[in-house]
């Protein structure tokens, strides 16, 4: 597949890159900095790209089979708030008008609804991170009606804790939902959920919850 990647510099975005790359994808990076881009490769082009600007990365967008994005805060930071919204938000731009369909994008786990249901622990863990952090999530939850305002085929990714750990391959994802007692997941298998999730159509327009 040709895929473009946003945020490729990032975490979970520099893993989408990799493995996109060992799996025989064709990989777009769009980056500010070409220089702080790991991933090398015959199949990888790069795009130095103002992120803000819709315009300037029609190009980017254009023919490929999927968009992925990475980008957000890099932390859980107040001052990063609104980073998401303002850096996606042009993506969903340049791909309406070019008419590329499937996206994928990394949001959390503390906006999928609560299941009345579920241990007590993952009902209220969830929603006191959201309350500490609320200014990020609340950029977050922007994103999401972004999304489902826009023509794309999208999938948004809700990841409870990141780690930095190696790639597993072995997570759990719920769709519309958090994976019960969802609590850590590696930024490496966010970034293979992602990959595989493309051609899943029953991930469509929704969230999905993934976690270890």
């Amino acid at each position: 597949m040709r895929l473009t990647v946003f945020g490729a510099t990032g975490g979970i975005g520099g893993e989408i890159v990799r493995q996109g790359l060992a799996s025989g994808h064709h990989v777009t990076a769009v980056v500010r900095d070409p220089a702080r881009l790991a991933a090398t490769g015959d199949r990888l082009d790069v795009v130095r790209a103002d992120l803000t600007d819709a315009e300037e990365l029609r190009g980017a967008v254009a023919g490929r089979d999927a968009v992925l994005s990475g980008l957000g805060a890099r932390r859980r930071a107040v001052a990063r708030a609104g980073v998401a919204t303002r850096l996606t938000v042009p993506v969903l731009r340049a791909m309406e008008a070019e008419g590329t369909r499937r996206l994928l994008v990394v949001s959390a786990a503390p906006l999928a609804p609560v299941v009345e249901r579920e241990p007590f622990a993952d009902r209220v863990a969830p929603a006191l991170v959201g309350r500490v952090f609320k200014a990020v999530y609340d950029d977050l939850r922007a994103l999401e009606a972004e999304l489902a305002r826009s023509a794309t085929d999208w999938t948004s990714v809700r990841p409870p804790r990141l780690l930095d750990t190696p790639l597993t391959g072995t997570y759990r994802t719920a769709v519309g939902r958090n994976p019960r007692g969802a609590r850590r997941i590696g930024r490496a298998d966010v970034a293979h959920a992602m990959l595989t999730l493309i051609d899943d159509a029953g991930t469509v327009k929704e969230g999905v919850g993934v976690a270890y």
